[in-house]
């Protein structure tokens, strides 16, 4: 399993914390240092069930400051969201050929 992690984000923390007391073995991936690929996304989203926009942090100041109003396309919105990895909401658990967002935390239980 694989945690796609932002420690500086609490329910990040709380996700992570909480696999770690259940025991339950996984790797983390702080995705703003190494950052995923247009290709990894699109897997993610697949594993998700959900399209980009349903993952977008649209308080982000980024968000706000460029992306605001405009009408991109799916592959558009993963582009922008690979280089501009902030705009992706976390935690995301992976499980094989699942994934969950970890809102709230707890959620991420759900897959493993």
């Amino acid at each position: 399993m694989e945690l796609i992690h932002n420690p500086r984000c609490s329910k990040s923390r709380q996700a992570k914390q909480l696999l770690e007391e259940k025991g339950i073995a996984f790797e983390v991936r702080e995705y703003l240092t190494d950052e995923l690929s247009e290709e990894e996304l699109t897997s993610i989203l697949i594993k998700l069930g959900k399209s980009p926009q349903e993952i977008l942090r649209k308080g982000e100041a980024i968000f706000k400051e460029e992306f605001k109003g405009k009408d991109l396309s799916d592959q558009e919105w993963i582009k922008a969201m690979v280089e501009n990895p902030k705009l992706i909401e976390r935690p995301i658990l992976i499980n094989g050929e699942k994934a969950v967002v970890g809102r709230p935390p707890e959620d991420v239980l759900r897959i493993v």
